[in-house]
């Protein structure tokens, strides 16, 4: 269900000011969602290039980001490829593999 939600919405506006890892800006990006995320370095990491980043404290730039992107479909449709092609590089495969190298190399 949650794929077919971020597949029908206009972005994802992640404004948060903490979080761990950003999955829902990843999860976004996979399903062609363009992204708005506050500019912290989780987010920056996890979005690249694709996320429009932003001062989530700038409800005026937040604003303009949103008028933006409801006004411009050359951008969504940027913003939409290269989420896609971004996402791509990460799997749970992938993180399961690198969460068990971190666990051998602990147990020596």
């Amino acid at each position: 269900m949650l794929p077919a939600l971020y597949s029908m919405a206009l972005a994802l506006i992640e404004p948060s000011l903490y979080e761990g890892f950003g999955l829902p800006v990843l999860e976004a990006m996979a399903c062609g969602t363009p992204v708005v995320a506050n500019d912290i370095p989780v987010l920056r990491e996890v979005g690249g290039r694709a996320v429009r980043l932003i001062d989530a404290t700038d409800s005026e730039g937040l604003a303009r980001a949103l008028e933006n992107l409801a006004e411009d479909p050359a951008t969504r449709v940027a913003m939409s490829r290269e989420g896609l092609e971004h996402s791509a590089a990460f799997s749970w495969r992938q993180t399961a593999r690198e969460t068990l190298g971190v666990y051998n190399r602990l147990m020596g």
